[in-house]
C-alpha cells in the first residue's frame, strides 16, 4: 500500500471544505428529544454467573432512536470503588456487540464498560442482536448500510444509529451514577465515538477514536478507493438525480462537522496507508476539535490499529479518566 494520501505536514493543515448546515446543533436537539420522548428503562440482566469470575457481566438493552431497543453487553469490574468509570464502545462497520469475552481488558483493568450492539449490523465478522426497525429484518444483518434512507437526512440510517450513540451514554450515565463517561471504538465505532462526544459533551470526558470512518465525507467518497465509502459513489453513479439530496444528508452525520462541539479530552489515531478511511478524512475530523488532544500517525498502518496503541490508549485512560 501506498502512501496515496497528502502529505503529513499538508494533513495537520487539512480542513473540510463541507459547509455545516443551518441549525445543526437545533436539528440533532430535535432527534434526541423525540427518541428520549419514547425511552423506556434501562433493563440489566445478569449473564453466566460466575463464569467470568470477579467480572459481573449483563446482557444491556436500552432505548435508542425512535424508542428501538437496542442491546448492549454491561462488564462490571470487581472493584466496586471503580465502578462509576465506564467506558461505551462502539462497534466497526458490519459488526455487532460480539461476546462479553472480547471486552474484558478494561473491566480488568478497573472500568466498567457498556458495548452497544450496532442495529441492523452484526451480521459479517461480529455477531449482533438488535435489528434496525427500518429495515425489513427482524434481528443483525450482513447488511450494506450505507445509502439506507440517504435522500433525506431525518429517515438516514446513520441518523438513527447516532441517536442511539448519543442516548447509550445516557444509559452509561444511569450505571456511573452520573459520573461522566468514555466512549471509545475503531472506523465506524470512531466515527460514533466522536458522534456521541459532540452530542453528548456535558456527559463525555475522554474520547478515542481510533481510524473514524463517517468523517469529511464528501471528499470520502470520491477518494477513498475501499468499501463502505464506495457503497454511496456507486449509488450516486446510477441515480444522478439524487446527487444533490445525498450529499446534503451526509452533512448532518459528518463527524467533521460534529467534532466542532467536541470538549471531551481525545486521543486519535489514522495509517497513511487507509485506503478505507484516508487519512485526510480523519485529519478532518481531529483538525476540527479544539478541546485537549492527540493523534497517533501510523505510517506504514492500513485500516487497522497496532496492538502497541492500545497500551498507549490506557496510558490516556489513566492520565484523563483514573479508574
Amino acid at each position: 500500500m501506498p502512501h496515496f494520501d497528502l502529505p503529513l505536514d499538508k494533513l495537520r493543515e487539512y480542513r473540510t471544505t463541507t459547509e455545516e448546515p443551518v441549525g445543526l446543533d437545533d436539528w440533532w436537539a430535535e432527534r434526541l428529544a423525540t427518541a428520549r420522548a419514547l425511552a423506556k428503562p434501562l433493563q440489566l440482566t445478569r449473564h453466566e454467573p460466575g463464569l467470568y469470575g470477579p467480572l459481573e457481566v449483563y446482557d444491556a438493552e436500552f432505548s435508542g432512536a425512535g424508542g428501538d431497543r437496542i442491546k448492549a453487553w454491561y462488564i462490571k469490574p470487581p472493584d466496586a470503588a471503580s465502578a462509576g468509570k465506564i467506558m461505551v464502545r462502539f462497534i466497526g462497520y458490519g459488526g455487532g456487540r460480539g461476546l462479553p469475552t472480547e471486552h474484558v481488558l478494561l473491566p480488568a483493568a478497573g472500568y466498567g464498560v457498556l458495548v452497544m450492539d450496532t442495529r441492523g449490523q452484526g451480521g459479517r465478522w461480529s455477531p449482533g442482536a438488535t435489528a434496525d426497525s427500518a429495515g425489513q429484518g427482524t434481528g443483525p444483518e450482513n447488511s450494506l448500510v450505507m445509502t439506507r434512507g440517504v435522500t433525506t437526512p431525518e429517515d438516514y440510517y446513520y441518523t438513527r444509529l447516532f441517536t442511539d450513540a448519543a442516548l447509550a451514554v445516557d444509559a452509561a450515565l444511569e450505571l456511573s451514577g452520573g459520573a461522566p463517561v468514555a466512549v471509545g471504538g475503531a472506523s465506524q465505532g470512531g466515527g460514533l465515538s466522536l458522534a456521541a462526544a459532540a452530542l453528548q459533551r456535558e456527559n463525555v470526558a475522554v474520547c478515542h477514536a481510533d481510524v473514524p470512518f463517517l468523517c469529511d465525507i464528501q471528499r470520502a467518497v470520491t477518494f477513498a478507493p475501499s468499501a463502505p465509502y464506495t457503497e454511496i459513489a456507486e449509488f450516486l453513479a446510477q441515480h444522478v438525480d439524487l446527487v444533490d439530496v445525498t450529499l446534503n444528508t451526509l452533512r448532518y452525520i459528518d463527524c467533521a462537522l460534529l467534532a466542532r462541539r467536541v470538549t471531551a479530552t481525545t486521543l486519535v489515531s489514522t495509517g497513511l496507508m487507509d485506503m478505507v478511511c484516508p487519512p485526510s478524512t480523519v485529519f478532518a475530523a481531529y483538525n476540527e476539535i479544539t478541546a485537549g488532544k492527540d493523534i497517533a500517525v501510523h505510517p506504514f498502518s492500513g485500516h487497522d490499529v497496532p496492538r502497541l496503541h492500545g497500551e498507549r490508549q490506557l496510558r490516556h485512560l489513566r492520565e484523563h479518566f483514573p479508574a
